[in-house]
Formats: C-alpha cells, structure tokens, sequence
C-alpha cells in the first residue's frame, strides 16, 4: 500500500484505475485516457498532484539561498507571486531535479520569501540537498504537507474555475498573468501547468480539497489521471525528470538551456563550472522531438535511433499522441543528428523526423 492523497477517496468514487507513482497510489486514468486527454485539450479536466512536495523558503538569506542553490536566477522575480521554472544542479552539472519556484512577496522587502515545488519521486534526495545547501545563511526550508493541489487545465478551465469560486478569487484570477500565483484566504491559484494549455494550479488545505473537486467535477471539469497528464506533457515537449534528464546530465543536453542564467557572470551556482566548460566545448548531444508521421507503431522509451546505420542516441519518452493521430517522442542523440532519423522497433527500423519541441500547445501542431 502506498501513500494516498486526501482526494483518494473521490478517485475511486468515480471509477479511477489506481497505479503506484513514486511511492503514491494515484489514477492512472476513470476509462479512458485518450478520451480524457482530448478534454483537456478541448474544454477542461483537472488533476489531483497533492502528491507533489511544496517547500516555503523564508529567512532573511532567502535569495541569495536560491541564487546559489538553482541554475535560474530568483532575481529576475520582479512581481509579488511571479514564477520561475529552474533546474536545481549538482556539482557536476547533473540535474538533481526540475522545480517552480514563486516570489510570495514584493521583491526587496524585509521578510521576503519563496515557496518551491519539487517532484514526488525526488521528495527525500531534494529536501536532504537544499538542507546541505543550506550551510551557515539564515534560511528556513519548511514542507507543507497539509497542502492539496489540483491542477485545473485546458481552454475552458479558468472560466470552469471561476465559476464556482467567490467573486474575490474571480477577480484574482482574472488579473493573473501567464507564470503568476496570489494568495486567496489559505489557498494559492497559480496560473502554471505541465500540460501546453493554459490553466491553473491550486493549492489549498486538505480539509477543502475534496469539497472543491466535486464542484469542479459539477461544473463539468473532467476528472483526469496520469496517462492523460504524460501524453499531454509529452505533446508540449515538457520534460519527466528520471526518464528525459537526472543526475547523469545538464540542462544544455535536456532542452533545458533557456532556463540557465549566465548573467550575471559573477553569480555562482552549484554546477555552474561543468556547465560552463560544456558550453565552451559544444554539447555533445541534444535532447530533440521525433514524430512518426507515416507507418504504424508506437514510440517508446528506450528504443535506439539510428542515423547512416549507427545508434545515434535513444528516445526518454514516447508515445501516441492522440492530438495529432500519430506516435511522437523525445530523443537525446548526437548533436551531429540531422531532420531525418529511424527508429529500431521490434527488430525493424522505421522513419521518423527530427523535430524541435514542443509538438502541441493550445490544441494546435506547432512543430515544423
């Protein structure tokens, strides 16, 4: 028996096929993923990720902390509730993990803090790193385990919310920029998503947390589980951390480049000197799209991509994706690698095109 968020209940009140996830009992999907998936991308459907570890960080080091601590840099946070995507490095560049991390006050304040969002699956090897980072700063790491989180996605999810929530949060949400959070009396709306569409992310106290899915459910939010969150993700070219990059390689290799700030160039960050030889030298792989756009089959992780009749690299992710009717991954190849590649499957090779991600965002083919 694994762990279970406080909506575990609801999940199987509507049917969900429960899987283990990092330790978590969680929906796969409530009979069909792909039928889920199309609500997503065409209305609203929402997702129970209280299993995600949500960390404040207060102290009057707090930034300075985060500076050191992730390859992005807090202090591009201008806005109180402002968002930031980052990965956070060992010292050989290796990413520990990929996290959001929001300003909770107005920047250059006394008593500014930050509230960081880490994967399940990391949650032990994350907190034992940012408490080592920790040192001599003044800087306290507090878990909120009391939190849910729902994640509300898709073109119909903000009016879908709204609907249901008090004026005041309707009008919050209404003035939320694309990557920003407010507090709302306990609760904290975010607009972020892993998922190419537009949406939010709520938390709130567990003891609200059913009560709210089921009204979201009333107002016709489609329950989803976690296929539909992989094909969606995998559609909108995001990365899952343990598959498409961890310890063994950097961002420059795991389509994560944009999010390190090299400037200022006297900023120090854990990793920063391996990723700064590695950028002088040219990585040596790339993190790329495949779309299998003839032929049948299914990408899948672990399959080998072949150029001029040599391995050039494998997939991380794959699948079918249902927006686009046919099966897309992500591979990391060889920086050498061109627009054209094949894939080995099932002791046959089959064509697929090299592409860069994303694949889908609100709904459309964005690839070339």
């Amino acid at each position: 028996m694994g762990n279970k968020t406080v909506l575990y209940p609801q999940h199987l009140a509507m049917g969900a096929k429960i899987v283990d996830f990092g330790g978590w009992d969680m929906p796969l999907h409530y009979g069909s993923q792909v039928e889920e998936h199309h609500r997503v991308r065409r209305e609203s459907g929402m997702f129970d990720v209280s299993h995600m570890t949500v960390v404040d960080i207060t102290g009057s080091d707090a930034r300075e902390y985060l500076r050191r601590l992730l390859c992005n840099d807090v202090a591009r946070l201008k806005q109180k509730g402002k968002a930031l995507y980052s990965g956070m490095l060992n010292e050989q560049g290796g990413v520990i993990d990929d996290l959001i991390v929001y300003l909770m006050t107005e920047p250059d304040v006394s008593g500014e803090w930050y509230r960081v969002v880490v994967n399940c699956a990391t949650r032990e090897k994350d907190l034992r790193w940012m408490s080592d980072q920790v040192m001599k700063m003044d800087v306290a790491l507090t878990e909120q385990p009391d939190l849910a989180m729902i994640a509300i996605q898709g073109p119909e999810a903000l009016q879908r919310v709204k609907s249901v929530v008090s004026p005041y949060r309707q009008s919050l949400i209404d003035g939320l920029a694309i990557f920003q959070g407010q507090e709302s009396e306990g609760w904290f709306i975010a607009r972020t998503g892993y998922t190419g569409e537009d949406g939010l992310e709520i938390m709130l106290p567990e003891e609200e947390a059913e009560a709210f899915w089921q009204v979201l459910a009333e107002a016709g939010v489609a329950p989803c589980g976690l296929g539909a969150r992989d094909t969606l993700r995998l559609e909108a070219g995001m990365n899952l951390y343990g598959q498409d990059m961890d310890e063994t390689v950097s961002p420059l290799v795991s389509n994560m480049g944009w999010v390190v700030a090299w400037e200022p160039s006297d900023r120090f960050f854990v990793g920063r000197a391996p990723l700064e030889a590695e950028r002088a030298a040219g990585p040596a792989s790339k993190l790329v799209g495949l779309a299998m756009e003839t032929g049948k089959g299914v990408l899948r992780h672990g399959q080998s991509v072949i150029v001029d009749d040599a391995v050039a690299g494998e997939i991380t992710s794959g699948g079918f994706s249902p927006t686009l009717g046919y099966a897309v991954a992500l591979a990391r190849v060889s920086s050498a690698t061109g627009a054209e590649a094949e894939v080995e499957m099932r002791g046959k090779r089959v064509s697929v095109r090299v592409v860069r991600p994303p694949f889908v965002r609100q709904g459309q083919k964005v690839y070339s």
